[in-house]
Protein backbone atom coordinates (compact mmCIF):
# COMPACT_ATOMS: atom_id res chain seq x y z
CA UNK A 1 0.00 0.00 0.00
CA UNK A 2 1.23 3.51 -0.88
CA UNK A 3 -0.23 6.26 1.33
CA UNK A 4 0.55 10.39 1.81
CA UNK A 5 0.40 12.05 4.95
CA UNK A 6 0.17 15.37 4.51
CA UNK A 7 1.56 16.52 7.73
CA UNK A 8 3.02 13.29 9.46
CA UNK A 9 5.35 14.39 12.44
CA UNK A 10 2.62 16.43 14.98
CA UNK A 11 1.53 15.24 18.01
CA UNK A 12 -0.43 12.62 16.47
CA UNK A 13 0.77 11.65 13.21
CA UNK A 14 4.50 11.04 14.07
CA UNK A 15 3.51 7.74 16.26
CA UNK A 16 0.84 6.92 12.49
CA UNK A 17 3.87 7.87 10.32
CA UNK A 18 6.25 5.09 12.72
CA UNK A 19 3.84 2.11 12.90
CA UNK A 20 2.77 2.55 9.23
CA UNK A 21 6.41 1.86 7.92
CA UNK A 22 6.73 -0.88 10.56
CA UNK A 23 3.76 -1.94 9.18
CA UNK A 24 5.45 -2.26 5.51
CA UNK A 25 3.31 0.36 4.12
CA UNK A 26 5.25 2.85 1.51
CA UNK A 27 4.81 6.12 3.28
CA UNK A 28 5.22 9.43 1.65
CA UNK A 29 5.31 13.08 3.37
CA UNK A 30 3.85 16.07 1.96
CA UNK A 31 5.37 19.05 4.33
CA UNK A 32 7.88 22.03 3.91
CA UNK A 33 10.47 20.01 5.35
CA UNK A 34 10.28 20.65 9.18
CA UNK A 35 10.61 19.01 11.89
CA UNK A 36 11.90 15.53 10.11
CA UNK A 37 13.26 14.46 14.07
CA UNK A 38 10.23 13.16 14.03
CA UNK A 39 9.64 11.46 10.82
CA UNK A 40 10.15 7.96 10.08
CA UNK A 41 13.80 7.23 7.95
CA UNK A 42 11.60 5.05 5.93
CA UNK A 43 9.12 7.89 5.06
CA UNK A 44 9.93 9.94 1.75
CA UNK A 45 9.64 13.53 2.36
CA UNK A 46 8.08 15.71 -0.63
CA UNK A 47 8.46 19.21 0.44
CA UNK A 48 5.89 22.00 -0.67
CA UNK A 49 3.08 23.98 0.48
CA UNK A 50 -0.25 22.02 0.95
CA UNK A 51 -1.56 26.04 1.01
CA UNK A 52 -0.64 26.68 -2.21
CA UNK A 53 -2.84 24.34 -4.74
CA UNK A 54 -0.87 24.76 -7.97
CA UNK A 55 2.71 24.39 -5.56
CA UNK A 56 1.01 21.03 -4.40
CA UNK A 57 -0.23 20.26 -7.51
CA UNK A 58 2.45 20.32 -9.36
CA UNK A 59 4.67 18.39 -6.45
CA UNK A 60 2.60 15.51 -6.37
CA UNK A 61 1.76 15.31 -10.13
CA UNK A 62 4.25 12.30 -10.80
CA UNK A 63 3.14 10.23 -8.07
CA UNK A 64 0.19 7.77 -7.25
CA UNK A 65 -1.50 6.75 -4.20
CA UNK A 66 -3.80 4.49 -2.93
CA UNK A 67 -4.41 6.64 0.63
CA UNK A 68 -4.37 10.25 1.35
CA UNK A 69 -4.78 11.15 4.98
CA UNK A 70 -4.56 14.93 6.23
CA UNK A 71 -3.39 15.64 9.49
CA UNK A 72 -3.58 19.58 8.86
CA UNK A 73 -6.80 20.93 7.23
CA UNK A 74 -8.73 22.75 9.54
CA UNK A 75 -11.28 24.91 7.61
CA UNK A 76 -13.59 24.42 4.32
CA UNK A 77 -10.62 26.29 1.80
CA UNK A 78 -8.21 23.60 3.30
CA UNK A 79 -10.87 20.33 1.95
CA UNK A 80 -12.11 22.44 -1.29
CA UNK A 81 -8.16 22.03 -2.42
CA UNK A 82 -7.52 18.22 -1.17
CA UNK A 83 -11.05 17.56 -3.53
CA UNK A 84 -9.57 19.25 -6.44
CA UNK A 85 -5.58 17.47 -5.66
CA UNK A 86 -7.22 13.73 -5.06
CA UNK A 87 -11.03 13.17 -6.58
CA UNK A 88 -11.05 10.22 -8.51
CA UNK A 89 -7.07 9.34 -8.18
CA UNK A 90 -7.05 7.20 -4.58
CA UNK A 91 -9.10 5.05 -3.00
CA UNK A 92 -9.74 6.50 0.08
CA UNK A 93 -9.18 9.97 1.94
CA UNK A 94 -9.27 10.04 5.44
CA UNK A 95 -9.85 13.80 6.96
CA UNK A 96 -8.75 14.47 10.42
CA UNK A 97 -11.42 15.99 12.25
CA UNK A 98 -11.71 16.36 16.07
CA UNK A 99 -13.76 14.99 19.14
CA UNK A 100 -14.21 18.99 20.39
CA UNK A 101 -16.68 19.09 17.21
CA UNK A 102 -19.28 17.09 19.28
CA UNK A 103 -22.68 18.51 20.98
CA UNK A 104 -21.76 21.73 23.40
CA UNK A 105 -23.43 21.76 25.69
CA UNK A 106 -23.63 17.93 25.99
CA UNK A 107 -26.86 15.53 26.66
CA UNK A 108 -25.44 12.81 27.34
CA UNK A 109 -21.67 12.55 28.56
CA UNK A 110 -21.43 9.28 26.72
CA UNK A 111 -19.94 10.33 23.39
CA UNK A 112 -20.17 7.97 20.03
CA UNK A 113 -20.40 8.62 16.61
CA UNK A 114 -24.04 9.64 16.43
CA UNK A 115 -23.81 12.47 19.13
CA UNK A 116 -24.56 15.74 17.64
CA UNK A 117 -22.08 17.87 15.95
CA UNK A 118 -22.44 21.45 17.21
CA UNK A 119 -20.32 23.65 19.27
CA UNK A 120 -20.99 27.46 19.89
CA UNK A 121 -17.79 28.09 21.74
CA UNK A 122 -15.14 27.70 19.73
CA UNK A 123 -14.12 28.57 15.76
CA UNK A 124 -11.35 25.63 15.71
CA UNK A 125 -14.16 23.03 16.26
CA UNK A 126 -16.91 24.72 14.05
CA UNK A 127 -14.71 24.65 11.08
CA UNK A 128 -13.83 21.08 11.63
CA UNK A 129 -17.46 20.34 11.61
CA UNK A 130 -18.32 22.36 8.29
CA UNK A 131 -14.92 20.19 6.19
CA UNK A 132 -16.68 16.99 7.86
CA UNK A 133 -20.07 18.06 5.97
CA UNK A 134 -18.33 19.08 2.94
CA UNK A 135 -16.75 15.93 2.18
CA UNK A 136 -19.61 13.87 3.19
CA UNK A 137 -21.58 15.73 0.75
CA UNK A 138 -18.92 14.89 -1.77
CA UNK A 139 -19.19 11.63 -1.11
CA UNK A 140 -22.85 11.38 -1.10
CA UNK A 141 -22.91 13.51 -4.50
CA UNK A 142 -19.57 12.16 -6.27
CA UNK A 143 -18.43 9.12 -4.34
CA UNK A 144 -15.46 10.90 -2.92
CA UNK A 145 -13.63 8.20 -0.44
CA UNK A 146 -14.10 9.88 2.74
CA UNK A 147 -13.18 8.38 6.01
CA UNK A 148 -13.64 10.85 9.16
CA UNK A 149 -11.44 10.28 12.28
CA UNK A 150 -11.98 12.09 15.61
CA UNK A 151 -9.35 12.36 17.77
CA UNK A 152 -9.82 13.49 21.18
CA UNK A 153 -6.62 14.99 23.55
CA UNK A 154 -3.75 12.67 22.37
CA UNK A 155 -0.13 13.13 23.79
CA UNK A 156 3.34 12.12 22.82
CA UNK A 157 6.49 11.99 24.57
CA UNK A 158 7.58 15.70 23.56
CA UNK A 159 3.69 17.08 24.76
CA UNK A 160 2.45 17.22 28.38
CA UNK A 161 -1.12 17.13 27.82
CA UNK A 162 -3.09 19.29 30.39
CA UNK A 163 -6.62 21.62 30.42
CA UNK A 164 -4.40 24.80 31.17
CA UNK A 165 -0.43 24.47 29.56
CA UNK A 166 1.28 26.70 26.84
CA UNK A 167 1.96 25.33 23.60
CA UNK A 168 5.67 25.11 24.78
CA UNK A 169 4.41 22.52 27.03
CA UNK A 170 7.15 21.59 29.50
CA UNK A 171 6.25 25.34 31.05
CA UNK A 172 3.59 23.37 32.98
CA UNK A 173 6.53 20.65 34.86
CA UNK A 174 9.13 23.59 35.09
CA UNK A 175 5.88 25.59 37.27
CA UNK A 176 5.58 22.01 39.21
CA UNK A 177 8.87 21.19 40.13
CA UNK A 178 9.56 25.14 41.19
CA UNK A 179 6.71 24.50 43.44
CA UNK A 180 4.39 27.26 42.12
CA UNK A 181 0.32 26.79 42.38
CA UNK A 182 -1.43 25.21 39.73
CA UNK A 183 -4.15 26.10 38.17
CA UNK A 184 -7.08 23.71 37.64
CA UNK A 185 -10.98 24.77 36.04
CA UNK A 186 -13.95 23.80 37.83
CA UNK A 187 -13.74 21.67 40.91
CA UNK A 188 -11.34 19.27 38.93
CA UNK A 189 -14.28 16.35 39.39
CA UNK A 190 -15.27 16.19 35.68
CA UNK A 191 -14.22 13.16 33.96
CA UNK A 192 -11.64 13.46 31.13
CA UNK A 193 -9.88 10.89 28.61
CA UNK A 194 -6.16 11.18 27.50
CA UNK A 195 -4.81 9.48 24.68
CA UNK A 196 -1.44 8.09 23.81
CA UNK A 197 -0.08 8.79 20.42
CA UNK A 198 0.39 5.10 20.18
CA UNK A 199 -2.65 4.00 21.29
CA UNK A 200 -4.41 6.50 18.56
CA UNK A 201 -2.17 4.98 16.11
CA UNK A 202 -2.91 1.74 16.55
CA UNK A 203 -6.52 1.96 15.64
CA UNK A 204 -5.76 4.55 12.67
CA UNK A 205 -3.59 2.20 11.06
CA UNK A 206 -6.00 -0.12 11.51
CA UNK A 207 -8.16 2.21 8.85
CA UNK A 208 -5.75 2.79 6.47
CA UNK A 209 -6.74 0.85 3.41
CA UNK A 210 -10.01 -0.48 4.43
CA UNK A 211 -12.68 0.43 2.19
CA UNK A 212 -15.34 -0.88 4.73
CA UNK A 213 -14.33 2.54 6.26
CA UNK A 214 -15.28 4.88 3.57
CA UNK A 215 -18.26 6.84 4.11
CA UNK A 216 -18.13 6.52 8.03
CA UNK A 217 -16.89 8.89 10.98
CA UNK A 218 -14.71 7.16 13.67
CA UNK A 219 -13.59 8.48 17.48
CA UNK A 220 -10.79 7.22 18.39
CA UNK A 221 -9.45 7.61 22.30
CA UNK A 222 -7.72 5.81 25.28
CA UNK A 223 -10.81 3.90 27.59
CA UNK A 224 -9.36 5.27 30.44
CA UNK A 225 -11.21 8.09 32.20
CA UNK A 226 -10.25 9.93 35.31
CA UNK A 227 -10.68 13.04 36.65
CA UNK A 228 -9.31 16.92 36.42
CA UNK A 229 -7.88 16.19 39.84
CA UNK A 230 -6.38 12.78 39.16
CA UNK A 231 -4.53 14.27 36.36
CA UNK A 232 -3.03 17.06 37.35
CA UNK A 233 -2.34 14.97 40.24
CA UNK A 234 -0.72 11.83 38.12
CA UNK A 235 1.81 14.60 36.45
CA UNK A 236 3.01 15.92 39.38
CA UNK A 237 4.11 12.26 40.73
CA UNK A 238 5.74 11.40 37.38
CA UNK A 239 7.30 14.86 37.85
CA UNK A 240 8.55 13.78 41.10
CA UNK A 241 6.91 16.44 42.95
CA UNK A 242 3.13 17.25 44.85
CA UNK A 243 1.22 19.77 43.27
CA UNK A 244 -0.62 22.01 45.00
CA UNK A 245 -4.27 22.66 42.94
CA UNK A 246 -5.86 25.89 42.74
CA UNK A 247 -9.91 25.98 41.36
CA UNK A 248 -11.15 27.97 39.57
CA UNK A 249 -14.29 28.28 37.63
CA UNK A 250 -13.91 27.85 33.42
CA UNK A 251 -16.04 30.53 33.11
CA UNK A 252 -13.68 33.06 35.36
CA UNK A 253 -10.97 31.48 33.29
CA UNK A 254 -12.22 32.07 29.76
CA UNK A 255 -12.87 36.05 30.79
CA UNK A 256 -8.56 36.44 31.06
CA UNK A 257 -8.30 35.05 27.69
CA UNK A 258 -10.70 34.16 25.13
CA UNK A 259 -9.01 30.82 23.72
CA UNK A 260 -10.08 29.08 26.93
CA UNK A 261 -13.84 29.93 25.98
CA UNK A 262 -13.24 27.68 23.49
CA UNK A 263 -10.51 24.91 24.58
CA UNK A 264 -12.49 24.91 28.06
CA UNK A 265 -16.28 26.03 27.89
CA UNK A 266 -15.87 24.34 24.08
CA UNK A 267 -14.36 21.15 25.33
CA UNK A 268 -12.70 20.45 28.60
CA UNK A 269 -15.37 21.83 31.08
CA UNK A 270 -17.62 19.12 31.79
CA UNK A 271 -17.41 15.47 31.76
CA UNK A 272 -16.91 13.17 28.59
CA UNK A 273 -16.46 9.69 28.29
CA UNK A 274 -16.10 7.75 24.95
CA UNK A 275 -17.67 5.01 23.73
CA UNK A 276 -14.82 3.17 21.27
CA UNK A 277 -17.36 0.65 20.14
CA UNK A 278 -17.73 1.42 16.25
CA UNK A 279 -13.85 1.89 16.13
CA UNK A 280 -13.21 -1.59 17.86
CA UNK A 281 -15.98 -3.36 15.41
CA UNK A 282 -13.63 -2.42 12.42
CA UNK A 283 -10.36 -2.21 13.91
CA UNK A 284 -10.88 -5.73 16.09
CA UNK A 285 -6.85 -5.37 16.86
CA UNK A 286 -7.28 -2.62 18.81
CA UNK A 287 -6.65 -1.86 22.26
CA UNK A 288 -5.61 1.25 24.10
CA UNK A 289 -2.61 0.04 25.84
CA UNK A 290 -1.20 2.99 27.44
CA UNK A 291 -2.47 3.99 31.07
CA UNK A 292 -2.10 7.71 31.64
CA UNK A 293 0.38 7.45 34.75
CA UNK A 294 2.82 5.28 32.61
CA UNK A 295 2.20 7.51 29.62
CA UNK A 296 2.85 10.63 30.96
CA UNK A 297 6.05 8.96 32.83
CA UNK A 298 7.70 8.61 29.42
CA UNK A 299 6.73 11.86 28.46
CA UNK A 300 8.73 13.84 31.54
CA UNK A 301 11.51 11.27 31.00
CA UNK A 302 11.85 12.20 27.40
CA UNK A 303 12.25 15.66 28.11
CA UNK A 304 14.96 15.60 31.03
CA UNK A 305 16.70 13.02 28.48
CA UNK A 306 16.18 16.16 25.94
CA UNK A 307 16.95 19.42 27.88
CA UNK A 308 17.18 21.23 24.86
CA UNK A 309 13.00 20.96 23.89
CA UNK A 310 12.38 22.45 27.84
CA UNK A 311 11.15 25.53 26.16
CA UNK A 312 9.50 27.97 28.70
CA UNK A 313 6.81 30.36 28.63
CA UNK A 314 6.87 33.24 31.11
CA UNK A 315 3.79 34.79 29.10
CA UNK A 316 2.06 31.77 30.30
CA UNK A 317 3.18 31.69 33.39
CA UNK A 318 2.76 34.68 34.20
CA UNK A 319 -1.15 34.98 32.96
CA UNK A 320 -1.30 31.32 35.67
CA UNK A 321 -0.24 33.32 38.57
CA UNK A 322 -2.06 36.13 37.75
CA UNK A 323 -6.25 33.92 37.75
CA UNK A 324 -4.39 32.71 40.67
CA UNK A 325 -3.75 35.65 43.01
CA UNK A 326 -6.66 37.17 41.83
CA UNK A 327 -8.98 34.13 42.71
CA UNK A 328 -7.91 32.34 45.27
Amino acid sequence: MKALFIGGTGTISQAVSALAVEKGIELYLFNRGKSSRFAPEEAEIIEGNIRNFENAKSKLEKYDFDVVVDFVAYEPGHIENDIKLFKNKVDQYIFISSASAYQKPQTDYLINESTPLANPYWEYSQKKIACEERLMKEYRKNAFPVTIVRPSHTYSKNKIPASLNSSKSWSLIDRMRRGKKILVHGDGSSLWTMTHNSDFAAAFVGLLGNMQAVGHAFQITSDESLNWNQIYNTIAKAAGVKAELIHVSSEKIAQYDEKYMGSLLGDKAVSVVFDNSKIKRFVPEFKAATYFAEGIRKSIEWFDNNPEFKEIDEEWNQLMDKIIKENE
